[in-house]
């Protein structure tokens, strides 16, 4: 593909995540309306936009993209975008929040996570399946727990939820990749969703999914197929 395809393409998903971002303010302003307290919806709004914005963008690039340049030049670009808003007192307050730069370190790992593993294994499926863990099955993890518990928390509950979306993600990921290594992608998919629970200061879980289902993936590619 040539390059002036892959850059509307980036320059489309860029416009793409933008109107997400922003968008994101008429459910927060409804959900607030309706009496939910501005913190729930401003959670709720978070995993929207790991969905929308990390979830389907992730699954763009192997689509559209034949250069892992495109996915780490478009996450450190989010990645600024975030940090400013919050820096320099423009917080998108309906899914940022003054007391934490989570959704600036999502940006940054998303980047880093796909480009990197594209370059390291050169299969941009299995490079987005960390990012996917991140996005949709952190996303939903979120929403239950927000919709059960109704707050912020690590609840078992939650990654039962993220279990359910991550497993089967990473069986047929897995089972496409050459060699296919399905079980591998399952043993990332378990890990994902067991370390999803912890945060270690600034070392969110953003931060420790994706690491944590790389590290299996590259071991996995090294080791080959199990049964």
């Amino acid at each position: 593909m040539r390059f002036s395809s892959q850059l509307w393409w980036a320059l489309g998903m860029g416009l793409y995540v933008l109107a997400v971002l922003f968008g994101t303010l008429i459910p927060y302003r409804a959900m607030v309306a309706r009496g939910m307290e501005p913190i729930r919806a401003v959670y709720y709004n978070r995993k929207i936009v790991h969905m929308l914005a990390g979830g389907v963008g992730s699954l763009v690039v192997p689509l559209v993209f034949t250069d892992p340049w495109w996915p780490l030049i478009a996450g450190l670009l989010f990645t600024l975008f975030t940090l400013l808003a919050h820096r320099l007192g423009l917080r998108m307050y309906w899914f940022q929040t003054p007391d934490n730069t989570n959704d600036v370190k999502f940006a940054l790992m998303w980047g880093l996570s796909v480009s990197g593993l594209w370059w390291l294994l050169g299969d941009p499926w299995l490079a987005i399946l960390p990012a996917l863990y991140m996005a949709f099955g952190d996303g939903v993890t979120g929403i239950a727990r927000n919709a059960l518990v109704r707050r912020r928390s690590k609840s078992p509950i939650g990654n039962l939820f993220m279990l359910i979306v991550c497993v089967p993600l990473g069986w047929v990921i897995g089972g496409q990749a050459d060699p296919s290594i399905p079980w591998w992608g399952v043993a990332s998919a378990v890990v994902a969703t067991w370390i999803e629970r912890y945060e270690f200061g600034p070392i969110d879980d953003n931060v420790l999914i994706t690491v944590a289902a790389s590290a299996v993936l590259l071991l996995g590619s090294v080791a080959g197929r199990i049964g």
